[in-house]
């Protein structure tokens, strides 16, 4: 079915043209001029923004193993509501990804059930815990967009250093979830205002930078490509652009929340518990200008499901994770370009559609002629209130319940089929 989407603001070229687009056979066409197209359904889009379908690095969808919590069906759901055509799964399942039998569990759900591109990672280490043997690698590669143990970091340098040598000989990137577990407190919570309250002593941040620090020096000695997951820390993001600086082959995600929320926000609520924590507001704004200086090279959500139970247990004791794929867009929209005009529109699109893809092996990017037709439809000046009820995925908490905020997302295509569109 040809679908033409006339009147909108087309984001290609790295710049927004108001012109119409031809969904036609699951490629994208654009005209410098409105004008009659031969069409099955045609949608006025004036004062709308079509962009490329956005692309998320770091998602759990929890299936195999958590379907309780997700499942590749409702991620997925989620993801494309959320305006995203592409997302990366992270390892910690069961089975793991660490041989081509546990990952081919997962590809055969994905086949099965996901509306949108899902590339999933490979674990580092056998066990998916940071400590063990290396996982299999070579089998895994070629079925794989990167290796990591996100939700553990690799604890032992040799066995990173290992790792990186066997990740660059594969052509793939090692992804670190950086956290030295000899730097932990007590009961892992936020470190910082929230955790003084509580006299706990909570995740400190050193337990983040060391590791990257240690991470950076082996990218350099081995020459592997080198990304850092969720960093939260300034002294992270001064590691990183004094990295970069140097020639190491690095990158980095931050998500949604480290750049708009601080310590000081903090409810003893589970919906405000994820890893590594919120923090100060020192962090946040280290952040904000590593975003703009370019030294942070995509945003990425962390979408992290669990159930409501597991969850309702207050700051100390409930289990780690948000989920963010349904409210990322809005957020960042409504916070970073039109509240404080820290980033532009455009500067948005690239860290959540085109850096991903820049960095990544993954399908889709801008729209051009003939390219397969990944699009997203924008409304951004539709104002609406997040309201976790109308999640299509299994997991409601959010820290950013209750927000008003303008870009809602109307349609999702992937491959030039609508997977998600606003009902009327």
């Amino acid at each position: 079915m040809a679908i033409l989407l006339t009147n909108g603001n087309v984001y290609c070229d790295r710049g927004f043209q108001r012109t119409d687009l031809l969904i036609s056979e699951g490629r994208s066409f654009v005209f410098e001029k409105p004008g009659l197209r031969h069409a099955d359904r045609t949608i006025d889009c004036k004062g709308k923004l079509i962009i490329p379908g956005l692309a998320d690095v770091h998602v759990h969808f929890r299936e195999p193993g958590f379907s309780y919590k997700e499942t590749i069906r409702t991620g997925s759901a989620a993801a494309a509501a959320g305006g995203y055509t592409c997302v990366c799964t992270m390892p910690n399942l069961n089975p793991a990804p660490s041989t081509k039998e546990g990952l081919q569990v997962q590809l055969n759900l994905i086949r099965r059930d996901s509306l949108i591109d899902i590339v999933p990672y490979g674990a580092i280490t056998a066990e998916q815990d940071g400590r063990s043997r290396l996982s299999d690698m070579e089998s895994l590669a070629p079925f794989v967009c990167a290796f990591t143990d996100d939700g553990r970091g690799v604890q032992s340098g040799a066995r990173m250093e290992e790792a990186m040598r066997l990740a660059k000989s594969l052509h793939r990137m090692i992804v670190a979830h950086c956290e030295d577990e000899s730097l932990l407190g007590g009961r892992a919570i936020h470190d910082g205002v929230y955790a003084k309250k509580l006299g706990v002593r909570g995740i400190s941040s050193e337990s983040e930078w060391r590791q990257v620090e240690r991470d950076v020096e082996l990218a350099a000695k081995t020459g592997c490509a080198y990304h850092v997951c969720h960093i939260s820390t300034k002294e992270t993001v001064e590691i990183i652009r004094q990295a970069k600086k140097s020639g190491v082959d690095v990158s980095c995600e931050t998500g949604p929340h480290y750049l708009v929320l601080c310590d000081e926000e903090l409810q003893d609520l589970g919906r405000f518990k994820m890893n590594p924590p919120i923090r100060s507001a020192d962090d946040r704004d280290a952040l904000r200008e590593g975003l703009a200086d370019g030294t942070i090279d995509m945003i990425a959500t962390d979408h992290a499901p669990h159930s409501a139970e597991e969850k309702s247990r207050g700051i100390l004791d409930s289990a780690f994770g948000v989920v963010g794929l349904e409210t990322a867009f809005p957020v960042l929209y409504s916070r970073l370009v039109r509240q404080d005009g820290l980033i532009t529109t455009e500067k948005l699109i690239d860290l959540m559609a085109l850096a991903p893809r820049q960095r990544f092996p993954l399908p889709g990017g801008p729209i051009t002629d003939g390219a397969r037709a990944d699009v997203t439809v924008i409304d951004p000046e539709a104002s609406f209130v997040i309201n976790p009820a109308d999640f299509r995925s299994k997991g409601k908490a959010t820290p950013f319940e209750g927000w008003e905020v303008q870009g809602k997302v109307l349609m999702t295509f992937r491959a030039g089929t609508p997977v998600y569109e606003v009902e009327q």
